[in-house]
């Protein structure tokens, strides 16, 4: 499990405690034969908060998130698919790392506008068209949760 993935989860729970909602963020542990479909899941009998999540840290030299490079093969029909199935609200968080000593930046995106951007033969998303997304914002170290990111 990387560093943003367990921050996400600590943060999503900070925030469903906070907020007094009956939900709670984990990650299921991957074993060494066993694919994960999604990074992180969120079970709640709220439907605005029955989401799946997937994490992606890319450092801004990149210049992009792009399908081919940070996905693997049939990753985004697979989380589609286990969306779809599931009831669950898709999203990416995605974590721009500036280099040692630099703020870092992350950003949601809903999965339809991810899968839109998929199925008409985009390449990915440039780091200015991700800082275009919803900021999750930081306290120090610790990213602060908002519903407003990806509730519409």
């Amino acid at each position: 499990m990387t560093k943003f993935e367990r921050d996400i989860v600590r943060s999503f729970n900070n925030f469903f405690e906070q907020s007094q909602i009956d939900a709670i963020a984990y990650r299921i542990k991957q074993h060494r034969f066993s694919s994960q479909v999604l990074d992180v899941l969120v079970d709640s009998s709220q439907d605005d908060y029955y989401l799946g999540i997937e994490c992606k840290s890319i450092l801004n030299k990149t210049g992009a998130l792009y399908f081919t490079q940070h996905f693997g093969s049939d990753q985004i029909d697979h989380i589609d698919d286990f969306l779809q199935r599931s009831g669950r609200k898709g999203i990416l968080a995605v974590e721009l790392r500036y280099g040692k000593g630099k703020p870092i930046r992350a950003h949601i995106i809903k999965w339809k506008d991810l899968k839109k951007r998929y199925l008409t033969n985009g390449v990915g998303f440039t780091v200015e068209e991700l800082m275009h997304f919803p900021q999750i914002k930081r306290t120090g170290r610790n990213y602060v949760i908002d519903a407003q990111l990806w509730i519409e």
